[in-house]
């Protein structure tokens, strides 16, 4: 079995986050770490490689300096990392992402497709399931589980306070979420080889089937309006009050601002 982790490189949003001028992140500015919900389905690859013997091949979009979150997927047991990165492809929202990948993607053998089921600098759950429509393959998404049976892959999809089981024909895409498991850690070992080994390195021309209309920031549909690092809250007010004052007080408040 050949499985596809899509990663991605996040910002440490404990950090603080950096704005170009255009209003897309300053990557290059900032901490990053590989997305909580990618982990997790890293995870899952690399469990049913534990089971099966499968070969877990991950592939992400970004800076060069997102070849880090490869060979920490490889220090935790995947067997290849491929990185696509151009200057063409920078600036793109979920819709030019995921033609990117999905071009990259077209290159390899893939029984199963795993990504996360969204990043936590976008929390948009788009890219995922849009990789499956590029590529013409069922999408199970919110996975809580996942199993395999034969040539079918059978996952709980998390649904309010139940889940539903679904079964799908491989290939398949399954976005997990990070609740799905605990990744496991680097080995020392792991982590000595993750840099010995070589990372493939993809640009624009090594994209199958897709248009240049659809990459990076001109092939964008989705325009960022306004961007700012998290508000900080005004100065509380304190009063000193006795209790029935404090009543009205409180009820005055709620009522100026409309709470009630």
């Amino acid at each position: 079995m050949k499985i596809v982790v899509c990663v991605k490189q996040v910002p440490d949003t404990k950090g603080g986050v950096k704005f170009n001028p255009d209003g897309t992140l300053d990557r290059a500015a900032m901490l990053t770490i590989m997305n909580p919900d990618d982990k997790a389905g890293l995870e899952a690859a690399l469990r049913l490689k534990d089971q099966y013997g499968a070969e877990v091949t991950v592939v992400t979009m970004g800076l060069p300096k997102a070849e880090e979150v490869l060979r920490e997927a490889l220090a935790m047991g995947a067997d290849k990392g491929i990185l696509v990165t151009d200057r063409v492809l920078g600036g793109a929202d979920t819709w030019a992402t995921s033609q990117t990948l999905a071009g990259a993607i077209r290159n390899l053998e893939y029984d199963l497709i795993i990504t996360g089921r969204q990043a936590i600098d976008g929390d948009t759950a788009q890219v995922g399931p849009q990789i499956s429509e590029h590529l013409g393959i069922p999408v199970i998404s919110y996975a809580q589980k996942i199993e395999i049976e034969g040539n079918n892959v059978i996952v709980e999809r998390q649904y309010d306070d139940r889940y539903h089981v679904l079964k799908a024909q491989m290939p398949c895409l399954v976005t997990a979420l990070a609740e799905l498991n605990e990744a496991r850690y680097m080995t020392p070992g792991g982590i000595f080889d993750a840099y010995k080994a070589e990372i493939t390195v993809w640009g624009r021309a090594d994209l199958k089937d897709v248009d240049d209309s659809n990459l990076g920031l001109k092939g964008s549909p989705t325009q960022i309006a306004k961007a700012s690092d998290k508000v900080r809250k005004g100065q509380g007010e304190k009063v000193t009050l006795d209790p029935s004052e404090s009543v009205d007080y409180i009820m005055g408040k709620l009522k100026e601002k409309h709470v009630i």
